[in-house]
Formats: C-alpha cells, structure tokens, sequence
C-alpha cells in the first residue's frame, strides 16, 4: 500500500521548516463560490494543512450567484497584492462562472494549482520547467519517487484525459522527476524521460486491453469501480485518483467513499494508492509546497 498520509505529513513537516528560513510566513488565498459540501471539505482540508505548515491562509467564500466580474475583480486584486504568494480557485465552480476564464486571470507567479496554459505549456516542453507543477500530478510523482518505484523505461497507463489530472500527468510520466540528491534540502528536481505513456479516453477501445500491458496504471475518471482485476498484470503499479461516493448501509452515515479501482485489485498489484488515504493528502501536501516555493521564489 502506498501511504499517501503518512508520506504527504512528512513533505508538509519538510515545508514547515523551509517556512522557518524565510523572511515572512508565505500566504495563501483559496477562493470558493457556493456551499458544495465536497469543495468545503477539500477547503477545510488545504486551510488545515497551511496551518500545520506555518502557512497563512485566507479563505474568500462568495456566494452562489456571485457575478463573474467580481471574482474576476478579486484574482485581480490578489495578483497585485504583495503578500499574497498562491491563489487557488477551488473547482468546481457553479455553472453560470466560466472556469476557463476565470482560473486565467491568476498571475503566472501566483498559479499555485499550476494549471494555467502558460504553466502547462511549460511542463510539456522540453528545455522549459513550469513555475509550479499540477498539484495532484506531482503528488503522484512524489508519491513514487518516495516510494523507490523506478520509473525510467516503465510501460505507464493513464485513464482520462483531464486538464487537472490526465494531461499533466502523462507530461509527468513522460519526463519522470528525479531530485539532484546534494540539494534536497532545497527542494530542486530535474525533469528527465522516464516512461512510455498511452493515454486512454472516453473514446479509446478496449481500455482493459491497454492497462494489461502497463507497469504503471494512473486513474482518474470518476466512476467507481472501473478498473477490474482482469485489466491489471500482476505486479502493476496502481494509481488511484479517484473520488466517488456508493451508498453503504453498514456505515452510519449510509455512504462511503470509493476510488475508480475495484477491490479485487488489490490481490494483483505490486503497488497500490488507497482511497481515501492515498492521492489526496499529496495533494494538499503539493499545494503547500508550491506556496512555499512561491514564497521563497519572491523572497531570495
């Protein structure tokens, strides 16, 4: 089992310390629209993981039917603000809010999700490192590579093909993140070719047949229970990105909270994410991270 708890409180005790070293404390702004009770707790989630690492965050909760203007205004007002190192727009947001418009408006300096066209564009050239990697991408890279799980000459499986998780991921994948050991301390990586990477989509045929043949298999589509047993090799890496929730009458709360692995998969891989327990640490650990990196960046 890769313990992406215990692995994400280490990385969030690394940042703790590197806040120590810097001038000011790095400062976080999370925007949220509305009251969706899963983006609440994924809120609650980064404004807890920003006070353990010494990290100021300021929650900027709108209403429901916030005009778009306005939440445009404010990323604006928060680029110009000096001491303010991440904006982070929590998504989804409400249908009457263009995502694609909205999340453009951060500074590049300040895209701490890392999800803009110009940090991605960044990620997927070569001779060109991005400001700040996808938080969810680079806590399964992290994840990994904590986990000794060589990944040069690997055969990589991604299912879906997400801006948020897919896409990066494959980049990732593709390059494979390996740190210059002497300077850990300092948090300085270096992108190198790692894996063969297919990427399968809503329209590619016979999935099963394509993660059948990987070493490493990344998913990410949000139906629960979508990677069978007979779709893994034994001995497979596998990633579970997956957030879905079932109804379970033996729970109190008649629910729980499932991935897009099947339990039966388990029994044949080499190495395997839980869900919850395993991604999504990472990622809030990443974010915290990234705020860091930013601070630090504006601050040497």
């Amino acid at each position: 089992i890769l313990d992406g708890v215990k692995t994400s409180k280490d990385i969030r005790a690394e940042v703790a310390t590197r806040v120590e070293k810097l001038k000011r404390k790095p400062a976080l702004a999370v925007i949220l629209v509305g009251k969706r009770a899963d983006s609440l707790t994924y809120v609650r989630q980064k404004m807890k993981a920003a006070e353990e690492c010494n990290i100021l965050a300021e929650l900027i909760n709108f209403e429901e039917d916030v005009a778009q203007d306005c939440v445009v205004r404010k990323i604006e007002e928060l680029n110009l603000d000096t001491h303010v190192d991440g904006i982070l727009v929590q998504l989804p947001l409400p249908p009457h809010l263009k995502e694609e418009v909205i999340t453009v408006k951060v500074a590049d300096e300040k895209d701490v999700d890392g999800l803009k066209p110009s940090n991605m564009g960044r990620l997927a050239m070569r001779g060109h490192e991005p400001l700040f990697v996808p938080c969810t991408p680079m806590g399964v890279i992290e994840l990994l590579h904590r986990s000794n799980i060589e990944l040069r000459g690997k055969e990589a499986v991604i299912i879906g093909a997400s801006n948020i998780v897919g896409l990066p991921m494959s980049l990732l994948l593709l390059k494979a993140l390996s740190y210059i050991e002497e300077r850990r301390d300092m948090n300085i990586g270096i992108l190198q070719e790692g894996c063969t990477v297919t990427i399968c989509h809503i329209d590619t045929m016979d999935v099963a047949a394509h993660a059948r043949q990987a070493d490493v298999v990344v998913v990410g589509v949000g139906k629960a229970g979508l990677v069978r047993g007979s779709w893994i090799k034994r001995g497979a890496t596998v990633i579970d990105v997956g957030i879905n929730v079932i109804p379970d009458p033996g729970k109190k709360s008649g629910r729980r909270i499932v991935g897009d692995v099947h339990e039966e998969v388990f029994e044949k891989a080499g190495y395997i994410t839980p869900v919850p327990g395993g991604v999504g640490p990472m990622t809030v650990a990443m974010l915290m991270k990234n705020t860091c990196d930013s601070a630090a960046r504006v601050q040497a």
